[in-house]
């Protein structure tokens, strides 16, 4: 189990809402993120080139961070509608995630989304998918954090 102390708020309470909901409620749950999931910005709808890729993601999976004025991050993924549970994956960051600071972002444990009952639902080769997007997430945040760069 992920320490609790180490996940944002937001992001621990949507831990405990799938760790305690029942599996069918759980996957529509997911389901339910995938739809809440932000279209893209114009710039990188037609710009995907400034998206990095997540190859070890089964589904072709996209993202890219800004620093926002107050210094949080703002993350935009690109996932097509026909994946939907990684879809939800990435709603579930992004609700969660967006506007937090780059050391809250780099604070989140690995495996967090073990806690929520996933196992149950999806195959092994979408679980690693999951830890390889969190993955490059914080290495995007990583790289804009070090560059002090404030883009967008």
């Amino acid at each position: 189990m992920t320490d609790a102390a180490l996940l944002p708020d937001k992001l621990q309470g949507i831990v405990n809402l799938f760790r305690s909901a029942p599996k069918p409620l759980r996957l529509q749950a997911l389901l339910e993120y995938s739809k809440k999931l932000p279209a893209l910005p114009e710039k990188y709808a037609e710009h995907p080139e400034f998206m990095q890729a997540v190859p070890e993601c089964t589904s072709p999976f996209f993202l890219v961070t800004e620093r926002d004025e107050s210094g949080g991050v703002k993350m935009f993924f690109k996932v097509p509608e026909e994946a939907p549970t990684v879809r939800g994956y990435a709603g579930i960051l992004n609700e969660a995630l967006s506007g937090e600071s780059p050391e809250t972002i780099l604070g989140v444990p690995d495996q967090f989304y073990m806690d929520m009952g996933l196992s149950e639902l999806i195959t092994p080769m979408r679980l690693r998918g999951m830890g390889a997007i969190l993955m490059r997430l914080k290495r995007d945040v990583q790289e804009h954090a070090a560059q002090g760069a404030v883009q967008g």
